[in-house]
């Protein structure tokens, strides 16, 4: 009896004591040069993925890598960046990336917004008078707003062939066009539908905001902090051998592609870069996971980071092939410059392609895993998503490359610590402690004692408490080790000041 006493008084001080609620951020359980051998283990299939890949489309040059941690860990390359001189495709070669583009101009926009200067619900109009002409599709059509431009869900109709050719548009020309008025398919907001005018009026709304033209905008907030040295929007800035030129394959031969001069519509995909340069951009988008209590960088807040990389318009529902064969179902959406994907794993991909006459390219980072895949390619829409694709499964099924796993918090620790204690005594002033409002109102206190009594009675006696698994900082499961088998102890807490446990439930494992 007085043993119980103790153990009691022991607990409720326990209770009594709760550790503060602190953030623990998930990580990596490998070490870096860990996980550098899991992209070495399947470096020369992927390779050869790319290398096949370029024979099979006819591709002029292809490169391709793969960075993780922040680091272009691998780069290959294939072919020629231009074909009548014979001038190799390397990671420093300058391909035009094109709609890869797009997200530069999203994080232009947002970082505006993060200063004040505009408001993704402000409307089109509010900055580019013009726009005003854009007649309403229907009577009860809201204002086309600058969230409408980023997700591509203004109305516009879909636009790759006609809006490729529009890359050299100068400014007075597009302000006369749209001050002519644009047709719509659909009324803004109701569906997703691919818009490169939209991300042109997203230029001009940065360049009205700040005084200055995009691309001197975007150059000196994003291109040069990042450290891009060798991005550019007009071809003619490169060097003639620095430049990848394109081509399309007609009559089993190369024909040369006309490059277009910059201009407004370069907001949606004008950029020119390099493989070693974008994987330093790529490197910035994977430094927004994980939320955590770091420094934040001068160029853009992680957390505005993370709302371009999260699905903001849902676009559908899809089906792909795992490496075995298997169906994989995805759901897919468009964010603010980028497409995101989660599969029925959970497994959240963030990318998307570039495609113009004489290119076409594709990036895919995967922010749980802290890799990406890039490549470019100097062929008209050249589809380099598919091999991507390839190369991100060989990383992340064959080579198993993990994700971040989450580590308890002290606070979840000492709440599986405590359940445990519970679940064995049902002392009433340890379960008030720990226990939140709803808890018996839910479920007697008696159904609880009789239900765990005849649990723990399938696992014999109690040997040994398991560490708690984390789903989040205040949500578990750990395990109770008996002589003859073991429960799962799943809980949550509540949102309280001091998180209580509001849920519970007990699971015997199967032998």
């Amino acid at each position: 009896m007085k043993r119980l006493l103790v153990f009691a008084l022991l607990a409720v001080a326990a209770a009594a004591s709760t550790v503060p609620q602190r953030y623990v951020a998930p990580q990596f359980i490998e070490t870096p040069a860990q996980r550098r051998d899991h992209v070495r283990a399947v470096t020369s299939e992927i390779d050869q993925v790319f290398k096949t890949f370029a024979a099979e489309r006819h591709t002029p040059g292809l490169v391709w890598g793969i960075v993780l941690d922040g680091d272009l860990v691998h780069a290959g390359a294939t072919g020629f960046a231009n074909v009548e001189r014979k001038i190799p495709a390397n990671a420093d070669t300058r391909f035009r990336i094109a709609s890869m583009s797009k997200s530069f101009t999203a994080l232009a926009v947002l970082k505006l917004r993060d200063a004040g200067k505009l408001s993704l619900q402000d409307s089109v109009g509010k900055f580019l008078p013009e726009f005003r002409a854009v007649a309403a599709l229907t009577r009860d059509s809201p204002a086309i707003t600058i969230r409408h431009l980023l997700t591509m869900t203004p109305g516009f109709p879909e636009d790759n062939p006609w809006g490729d050719r529009q890359l050299a548009v100068s400014v007075k020309d597009f302000s006369a066009f749209v001050s002519r008025g644009v047709s719509l398919a659909n009324a803004p907001g109701v569906a997703f539908e691919y818009s490169n005018l939209a991300f042109a009026l997203l230029g001009q709304i940065v360049a009205r905001v700040t005084g200055e033209s995009y691309q001197a905008f975007i150059t000196r907030e994003i291109l040069r902090p990042l450290g891009l040295k060798d991005t550019r929007w007009e071809y003619a800035d490169v060097p003639p051998d620095k430049l990848a030129l394109g081509y399309r394959w007609e009559d089993n031969a190369w024909r040369p592609e006309p490059l277009l001069h910059d201009g407004t519509y370069g907001a949606m995909g004008g950029l020119l870069t390099t493989l070693n340069d974008f994987a330093r951009y790529v490197s910035f988008h994977l430094s927004a996971w994980p939320p955590r209590d770091d420094a934040e960088s001068p160029v853009a807040a992680r957390a505005s980071l993370r709302e371009m990389h999260k699905m903001a318009e849902f676009t559908g529902v899809s089906l792909e092939k795992s490496l075995g064969g298997e169906s994989v179902p995805q759901a897919s959406g468009y964010g603010y410059g980028l497409g995101c994907t989660i599969d029925h794993q959970g497994v959240m991909r963030v990318a998307h392609s570039g495609g113009l006459p004489g290119f076409g390219s594709n990036y895919r980072f995967y922010p749980e895993h802290g890799v990406a895949i890039i490549s470019f390619a100097n062929l008209t829409y050249a589809g380099t998503g598919a091999p991507n694709a390839k190369a991100a499964a060989l990383l992340i099924e064959k080579a198993r490359l993990p994700r971040r796993g989450l580590p308890p918090s002290a606070l979840l620790t000492q709440r599986s610590q405590q359940l445990a204690d519970l679940l064995q005594s049902w002392e009433p002033s340890v379960a008030d402690a720990i226990l939140a409002e709803n808890f018996f109102l839910d479920r007697s206190r008696e159904a609880w004692r009789k239900q765990s009594r005849e649990t723990l009675e399938r696992i014999g006696r109690v040997k040994s408490v398991g560490e708690v698994v984390p789903e989040n900082q205040l949500r578990g499961t750990f395990p109770l080790i008996g002589e003859k088998g073991r429960v799962d102890v799943f809980f949550t807490l509540t949102p309280e000041q001091t998180p209580r446990v509001q849920q519970l439930r007990l699971t015997v494992a199967r032998r």
